[in-house]
């Protein structure tokens, strides 16, 4: 089933994620979502008519595309992710993924480094595209540096491709003949 990639769909999707779920009483006087045995309250920025439609649209086809589901509580309902749904989320975050440059370099390298098992290839192929796509420095093979603090980004990226246990991220301030390090990151 395609993905149900409308802009307001995504910003559910996000805004899920960030808040980890949307708990609503059955008390609003604005409710979608008509194809569900209860409906679902609008936020408060949904005023429009047209706005109102479209969110129940995004709703209902997120939940027909197994990304979201609703549940009953005793003070009303709660819509949540489904693991499906916060792997896409993840998934729209990798394309926007990107390692800040600083205006100052803070004199740390930041190393990853990796031993993933050879029946999960595909995942760490997928890492290494990864970091060379974030402008990554490869050191050794399963050596990876940059100049940046880039932890949240690895991390989101060994959760993604399931390889957390294989990956270690160390900070360090010296690094041997680290003169072609500072020349790949305009350093010198």
């Amino acid at each position: 089933m395609a993905f149900p990639c409308g802009e307001i769909a995504k910003n559910i999707l996000v805004g899920l994620f960030e808040a980890g779920r949307y708990a609503a009483t059955g008390e609003s006087s604005l409710l979608g979502v008509t194809n569900w045995r209860k409906r679902v309250p609008y936020p408060e920025y949904v005023k429009s008519k047209e706005k109102q439609k479209r969110f129940s649209q995004a709703l209902w086809r997120l939940k027909k595309s197994h990304l979201i589901i609703r549940s009953e509580t005793k003070e009303g309902f709660v819509v949540e992710l489904t693991e499906k749904g916060k792997r896409k989320v993840r998934e729209m975050q990798l394309s926007h993924l990107r390692i800040p440059k600083q205006a100052k370099w803070d004199g740390m390298w930041r190393i990853v480094i990796f031993d993933i098992p050879e029946k999960i290839k595909g995942a760490r192929l997928a890492l290494t595209f990864r970091l060379k796509a974030l402008g990554f420095f490869q050191l050794q093979k399963s050596v990876w540096v940059h100049a940046y603090p880039c932890g949240k980004e690895i991390e989101l990226l060994t959760e993604l491709f399931g390889i957390s246990p294989y990956v270690n991220l160390i900070t360090a301030k010296e690094i041997k003949d680290d003169a072609r390090l500072k020349k790949h990151f305009h350093l010198l």
